[in-house]
């Protein structure tokens, strides 16, 4: 391997190596090894159409050369992103820290305490500020917050409501345009009907189960809904309000004036605008719809020694998935954004949260009385951060916006001629001199500003908040930078990342994702710029963007790629809606059925029903391949009604089907489209694709087969390639033109979650066509290699026809419970002890582990994995054989704490040297776990959501 290759870097196997994993698992070469695995007649004839890998410090040079081409603006366009100081503390230790970005969702909670107890942070914070009981750890974005909770209240209806087909929801017009257009996208094929109108105009009337409103609205009015509210609750009509979170500071809650749903955006904490993502969105509720709650909500247990630990509470979609009855398909949510907005609350508390607010608000006050003396008309009564300036008639627009370009600013230009201005946390007293010169200019009046923050300003009484909030002791704790800090590290020791271990977690790819990729993310030039300014500003991103779907298209084979989804199930969901609007086109409104292997992800039956399919299962085989005769006779029965079917490839179950290209015929024979879920893509790029399968649709998950890291569970990114026929049909966006004309928004930004793109786009350009195509293939002989070290004592449930798995690989233990009542749960704890993350536990077949290595981890790193799991192997020997008690024994007392094994008294039968060193490499790099095996059902019996609450208290006397 060439040491000035970015692969040599990327992949960990060393070429010798490579050739003794070869010799193991018994074939001559790479390629036999290929042979075997993938189906010759899904093969690529011909290399990937890429450039040539480039070294790192090429690579550099390029990224650097399109930042230089990205121009940083003031920019107060505001509508939903505004800039904002991510404190260094937080950047460098979080943003910039693999122990944060290169973790898990935490599914195993003993293993992720630090995380959790960040994203409690989150939710407690965002409950504090909203004055509602209960919030998530975050979705995808504000607009499409906005849709779940239209979903959400629709689920809310009483059966009265449902049975008369109550289908109206009220949504206020001065909300901003993205959230009108992707509500409009999911209020299509559930059958809602969406009334945009003035909130003065809403009829409380019995067709309407909601209302959906702004808080200030997107105007930057501040209105008082309390009479709003009162009357929709007399007519059991729910109230969602979208707030800016970072007024709620100064400005009273819509808890306090009766909402039933308060969401938004927390980009204003600390998270940069990133030219439209990613950013946490926050959801919070009145305690009652707790259960109807979208995504993951973090609670309070104890662990099996009556010590608090955190876990993921009321997993509705994640760990209970309700596939087909699933009313939401989140999956991927923004978990490091969230944690660093919690981050953002914890270190300035809640008086420095009031502090920026409040001098936002003065300056917007000021902006408002000093342009006023220029002559012209500021139309908002009351208001947060943002003025709404009415021009005179001597004055045009064109005047105001040439003059603020020519000071690199940008304003919000309404239709009508209006301007807006929205103040953010960074602006300074040389901003509002500028700001008010343009306006002097236009106008030819002179001026004159006192170089100071203005002060004195306060929102009307009436909508003054008089609450107070954040009152719990982690706000008010860490203040200076050195505590701070130490607080952020000590939550990151508690979590196994990638800088401790593999993450062996099936349909995950937990790889490498390399440092000069992630280096751009911290770089004004990519994060600094809001989505909707002009795009000869971003000439750098339209020019990294316009490369990156040209060679996705190239990797996938297919026509067109969008960039707009902002998560895996986000890019099903938007790929079943631009098939749908396929059919439409040609006639076909009838063709709503979907047909879904049995062995499916659970996003899939769940992005299906909210696409408005209906969902019909095809079996799976002996062999846990999709039936072919249960498939041909549900497409031929569903002929005329059939839209698509929703395959992943490599099947879930690991394995390349060699029926694919069958399949694919089957469904355009019956008239449908080909949905491919691109989760397992990291063994096809370089060796075959979905267009070569036959798929007309598929969607990729970035932040699994490109390179994106997964933050503790987001930032995801779920771009979908098309066929020729669809590209007519890819997402649009209200506000700028993206490139698409197709159906309406799927999520708030026109191109997503940008900011993370530059890491793909670095992994694509510094790997190269031979890079990725040898990624590929490590990928496959590493879990092959895995496979043929542990099938022997554990058995791998399924493979191809020739005994191979893809890239990932399913080990039996059921046979193992019945012999010693040792589950895959107990092994799964019991590989903490050993310093390794879980495999990905009974999915998608119950009592089994589901592994994938990734091409990224050395051989070293998979012969400990594999000894721990050997050695696992003969601890579950001990209990089978009777020689160790059945009920304590390391397995089900794992995993063990420090504290535990440190204890005065020792009540096992076990040592502690077994309990705590099993092998001896475990010594050298002990990772001891914060929590012992956590009590799931105590916390679903005392469901509890926020810290510091006095039911917590109580409830650990």
């Amino acid at each position: 391997m060439s040491q000035d290759r970015f692969v040599t870097r990327h992949i960990g196997p060393r070429n010798h190596e490579i050739a003794e994993m070869l010799e193991a698992i018994g074939v001559s070469s790479m390629e036999e090894l290929l042979e075997q695995t993938v189906p010759s007649n899904i093969r690529l004839k011909q290399p990937l159409k890429l450039n040539e890998g480039l070294s790192e410090r090429k690579y550099f040079r390029r990224i650097l050369e399109l930042a230089s081409k990205n121009k940083v603006f003031n920019t107060y366009i505001g509508m939903g992103y505004y800039d904002t100081i991510t404190p260094a503390v937080i950047l460098r230790n979080v943003l910039e820290s693999p122990a944060w970005y290169t973790s898990y969702t935490p599914y195993q909670a003993e293993i992720s305490q630090g995380r959790l107890e960040a994203l409690l942070n989150f939710q407690t914070m965002v409950s504090s500020l909203t004055g509602m009981k209960i919030a998530n750890a975050s979705l995808l974005d504000e607009s499409t917050a906005a849709a779940e909770a239209m979903v959400m209240m629709a689920n809310l209806r009483s059966r009265q409501m449902v049975k008369a087909n109550v289908n109206t929801v009220l949504v206020d017009e001065k909300m901003w345009p993205q959230t009108h257009d992707v509500l409009r996208t999911r209020a299509l094929p559930l059958g809602f009907e969406l009334k945009i109108q003035p909130k003065d105009s809403f009829e409380f009337d019995e067709t309407v189960f909601g209302v959906i409103v702004q808080y200030p609205d997107s105007n930057g009015e501040i209105t008082d809904y309390a009479e709003l509210v009162e009357k929709a609750h007399e007519k059991e009509i729910k109230v969602a309000v979208a707030a800016d979170l970072l007024s709620l500071a100064i400005l009273t809650p819509p808890g306090e004036w009766g909402a039933d749903i308060v969401f938004g955006s927390t980009q204003r904490f600390g998270v940069p605008m990133g030219y439209g993502g990613p950013h946490a969105a926050f959801f919070a509720a009145r305690e009652e719809y707790k259960r109807h709650l979208p995504g993951r909500i973090i609670g309070i247990t104890k662990d099996i020694h009556g010590k608090r630990a955190l876990r993921m509470a009321l997993q509705t979609r994640e760990q209970h998935i309700k596939r087909e009855k699933a009313t939401s398909n989140i999956c991927t949510a923004q978990a490091l954004l969230a944690i660093m907005a919690g981050f953002f609350g914890v270190y300035h508390g809640p008086e420095g949260v009031v502090a920026i607010a409040q001098r936002i608000h003065n300056i917007a006050a000021f902006l408002a009385v000093e342009i006023e003396k220029l002559g012209y008309k500021q139309l908002n009564t009351n208001f947060f951060d943002t003025i709404r300036i009415e021009l005179p008639k001597h004055v045009k627009r064109e005047d105001i916006e040439w003059l603020s370009l020519d000071l690199e600013m940008n304003f919000r230009y309404f239709e009508n001629g209006n301007v807006g201005i929205s103040i953010d946390e960074t602006t300074n007293p040389q901003d509002i001199a500028w700001i008010i010169e343009v306006f002097a200019k236009a106008a030819n009046k002179k001026f004159q500003v006192a170089m100071e923050y203005p002060k004195g300003f306060a929102v009307d009484a009436k909508f003054a908040r008089t609450s107070e909030f954040m009152t719990e002791e982690v706000f008010n704790k860490y203040r200076s930078e050195t505590e701070m800090l130490r607080y952020i590290n000590r939550l990151a020791h508690k979590d196994i990342s990638l800088t401790q271990s593999m993450i062996s977690l099936g349909s995950c790819t937990m790889k490498l994702n390399a440092a000069t990729e992630m280096l751009p993310l911290s770089w004004i030039e990519f994060n600094g710029l809001h989505p909707f300014i002009p795009k000869n500003q971003a000439r750098g991103y339209q020019e990294m963007m316009e490369e990156l779907r040209r060679d996705l298209a190239e990797i996938t084979g297919m026509a067109d790629v969008s960039l707009m989804p902002n998560s895996g199930a986000a890019g099903e969901y938007a790929g079943l809606m631009v098939i749908q609007e396929y059919h439409k086109s040609r006639g076909d409104d009838q063709r709503d059925v979907v047909l879904i292997p049995a062995s499916a992800h659970g996003t899939n039956p769940a992005s299906a029903v909210m696409a408005g399919m209906k969902v019909v299962v095809v079996a799976c085989d002996e062999r846990g391949n999709v039936d072919m005769a249960d498939l041909r006779a549900k497409a031929e029965l569903h002929r005329d009604r059939l839209s698509s079917f929703m395959v992943t490839y490599p099947s879930t179950h690991g394995v390349f089907e060699a029926s694919i290209i069958e399949m694919c015929e089957v469904i355009h024979d019956n008239g449908g489209q080909v949905y491919m879920d691109g989760a397992n893509m990291n063994a096809q790029v370089g060796l075959t694709n979905p267009r070569m399968i036959g798929a007309d649709v598929c969607h990729l998950n970035l932040h699994k087969t490109f390179a994106i890291p997964h933050g503790g569970g987001g930032p995801g990114v779920g771009p979908i390639g098309v066929a020729s026929h669809l590209v007519d049909f890819l997402p649009s966006h209200p506000v700028i033109n993206n490139g698409h004309i197709g159906i309406t928004a799927v999520s708030a930004a026109p191109w997503g979650s940008a900011s993370v793109l530059p890491i793909t786009y670095g992994y694509i350009k510094m790997m190269g066509a031979e890079g990725l195509t040898e990624a590929t293939k490590v990928a496959i002989l590493n879990a092959n290699y895995i496979a043929g070290a542990l099938k022997d004592n554990y058995g791998v449930l399924y493979t191809g026809e020739n005994g191979r798995v893809a890239h990932e690989l399913i080990l039996e233990c059921r046979h193992l419970k019945a012999s010693s009542g040792i589950t895959e749960e107990d092994i799964a704890k019991r590989l903490m002890d050993y310093g390794f993350h879980a495999p990905t536990l009974s999915f998608p077949v119950h009592g089994t582990l589901m592994i994938e290595p990734t091409e990224s981890e050395s051989k070293a790193e998979l012969d400990r994995f594999i000894s721990a799991l050997n050695s696992i192997y003969e601890e579950v020997k001990e209990v089978e054989s009777g020689s160790v008690d059945k009920d304590d024994n390391v397995l089900k007392n794992a995993p063990h704490t420090a504290e535990s094994i440190c204890a005065n008294e020792w009540t096992h039968a076990y040592a502690r040297e077994k309990a705590a060193y099993p092998l001896d490499w475990v010594r050298e790099n002990k990772y001891w776990v914060p929590v012992g095996r956590v009590d799931n059902a105590w916390g679903d019996r005392n469901l509890i959501c926020i810290c510091g609450s006095p039911e917590e208290y109580e409830a650990f006397k």
